[in-house]
């Protein structure tokens, strides 16, 4: 937590009894509420580094994306959408950050330590409640380090999307060509990943080729090889669809696709 946070003054016990409970969980965060509050038009403002990508409602739309993850299964599930867990309220096994300590890669390192434990097969959990009032204000580390940019948070996950869902692959299939798959792309190329098709609805780019990636429509999918998927869109309800296209084509979030944004 910063120095100027807030936590519930019950917060730690509630924590601790989450992992005393639950010998599988290997950490587990809470839901947050930022302050301090501002008016409504506040919220279409310029979103926290790392929202942009999920949500065009800024502070509002961030904060209610991560107070609506509530299972280990939705904090795996969204862990490429924006990081899961609001890091000043995670609590986390001693053994387990000895095995996984923090580290410089000149990306987020809260973000980093998430996705490792992630990859290595931990658990993380959350207390659906909010327990930790998170100060946001424009001095913000989060927001004046080039660190902590959205650039930083694209190269962030498509280096740990190359070393899991795509490890061993040089191609892949992006669904979506938005500006989050547009940016997303680019990074995978600086990894030497291409897509061999890119998924879109729209009918004048079906058809064609785009970063000399054939352009299909979702239906199209039974009727390539299978590789795996990677759905970079904004929005919840696009990815909810999405998700539902996939798993009726017989493919498994996490091991087969997974959503980024």
């Amino acid at each position: 937590m910063d120095g100027d946070d807030w936590m519930h003054r019950n917060r730690l016990e509630l924590q601790v009894k989450a992992l005393d409970g639950s010998p599988e969980v290997s950490a587990v965060g809470s839901h947050v509420r930022i302050f301090p509050r501002r008016p409504q038009r506040d919220v279409y403002e310029r979103a926290l580094p790392g929202e942009a990508a999920h949500t065009r409602k800024g502070r509002g739309g961030y904060e209610a994306w991560i107070n609506a993850i509530e299972t280990p299964e939705q904090v795996a599930c969204e862990a490429y959408v924006e990081c899961p867990i609001a890091h000043p309220s995670l609590m986390i096994r001693r053994d387990v950050l000895a095995r996984h300590p923090y580290r410089d890669m000149g990306w987020p390192e809260d973000y980093d330590l998430v996705l490792r434990l992630l990859a290595a097969g931990e658990t993380l959990a959350v207390v659906p409640q909010r327990l930790l009032a998170w100060r946001d204000h424009e001095a913000r580390l989060s927001r004046t380090s080039g660190v902590y940019g959205q650039e930083r948070f694209i190269a962030c996950k498509a280096h740990h999307l190359a070393a899991t869902l795509l490890r061993g692959r040089k191609d892949y299939v992006l669904w979506g060509y938005g500006g989050t798959g547009r940016a997303l792309a680019k990074a995978f190329e600086q990894l030497g990943l291409r897509p061999s098709h890119i998924v879109e609805m729209h009918p004048r780019r079906i058809g064609n080729q785009i970063r000399g990636a054939d352009v299909i429509h979702p239906d199209d999918l039974d009727r390539i090889e299978r590789r795996p998927v990677v759905a970079s869109v904004a929005g919840a309800r696009p990815r909810a669809e999405i998700r539902s296209s996939l798993r009726r084509f017989g493919y498994l979030e996490g091991r087969d696709f997974v959503c980024a944004a």
